[in-house]
């Protein structure tokens, strides 16, 4: 049994097909079915069902699924260890975050760390404020960043920026002079559940004593763009952060609505009880030299 074989079985395990699991990894289908076959042959336990065209876990396998992951984030914590020695000559840092933190926020600073350390490669995978949360607490990443804040007994969280979420439609479609009280009797474009913009949004309005329930919610969407490209469909309100939607404010092609809302903070996660790589100390020691200067 080798950690390659624990890998290929985990990513088809977590997605339940052989050919988006051999995508994920960067394998082709044949392969991954081969290294599957060799870790049953091997070990004489069958891990998963062939129904139909797909691919299910047996008990079996569901049992060893967490004994798998275990094994495979120790060899990560063994291979960081000898990342730390060497310093920051070398090493890998895996970071998530959530969408508008990846598209607008973390950029230009992991390119700021790619410049100061060039021989450290970075990996960063995009998700919702939950998805993040448990990436960090299952170690498939050291930090993650999140939009607002997240308490959880495994994580600390601290905050490092903040952001302002505006409400907005199309420009001509309402005027932007209406009450805010009466926004709500307009149709509404959200976020998905889980995601921090959404979260935010709702818990502000109810401070402002609007009810989330009582806003004609018409679509739920799971990324800022689809949301953008929905209010540019027009007959619609939505909620996001200043930086996606100022050009569009700019070119006036969308108006801004007279609904204040406080501002959100951007928080970044760890791990309570895991040392962090030197790579992963020092990323998050350069984000929060830039919120105390």
């Amino acid at each position: 049994m080798t950690l390659e074989q624990l890998r290929v079985f985990i990513a088809v395990a977590e997605r339940q097909h052989l050919t988006k699991a051999a995508e994920a990894i960067n394998l082709t289908p044949s392969a991954v079915s081969a290294s599957i076959k060799s870790l049953e042959d091997s070990s004489g336990v069958q891990l998963f069902d062939r129904v139909g065209r797909g691919i299910q876990l047996t008990a079996n396998g569901r049992a060893f699924l967490k004994e798998a992951r275990e094994t495979v984030s120790r060899a990560s914590a063994a291979a960081r260890f000898l990342s730390d020695l060497a310093g920051l000559h070398r090493g890998h840092l895996e970071i998530q975050a959530s969408q508008t933190i990846v598209n607008y926020w973390l950029p230009q600073r992991v390119m700021r760390f790619r410049e100061r350390y060039p021989a450290i490669t970075v990996g960063v995978e995009m998700g919702n404020t939950v998805s993040v949360a448990e990436a960090v607490i299952s170690g498939d990443a050291e930090l993650g960043f999140i939009e607002g804040e997240f308490e959880h007994p495994l994580l600390s969280s601290k905050v490092i920026a903040e952001d302002q979420m505006l409400v907005f439609t199309m420009s001509g479609w309402i005027d932007s002079t209406i009450r805010a009280e009466d926004i709500n009797r307009y149709p509404w474009v959200t976020r998905e559940r889980g995601s921090g913009t959404r979260s935010f949004f709702e818990t502000s309005i109810q401070h402002l004593g609007f009810a989330a329930e009582s806003l004609n919610v018409v679509l739920t969407h799971p990324s800022n763009e689809a949301v953008l490209s929905a209010v540019r469909g027009g007959g619609c309100v939505a909620c996001l952060s200043q930086a996606v939607v100022e050009p569009f404010l700019a070119s006036g092609e969308m108006i801004r609505l007279p609904l204040d809302l406080p501002p959100r903070c951007f928080s970044i996660l760890r791990h309570r009880d895991r040392a962090l790589s030197a790579a992963a100390a020092e990323f998050n020691a350069s984000c929060h030299a830039e919120t105390d200067g």
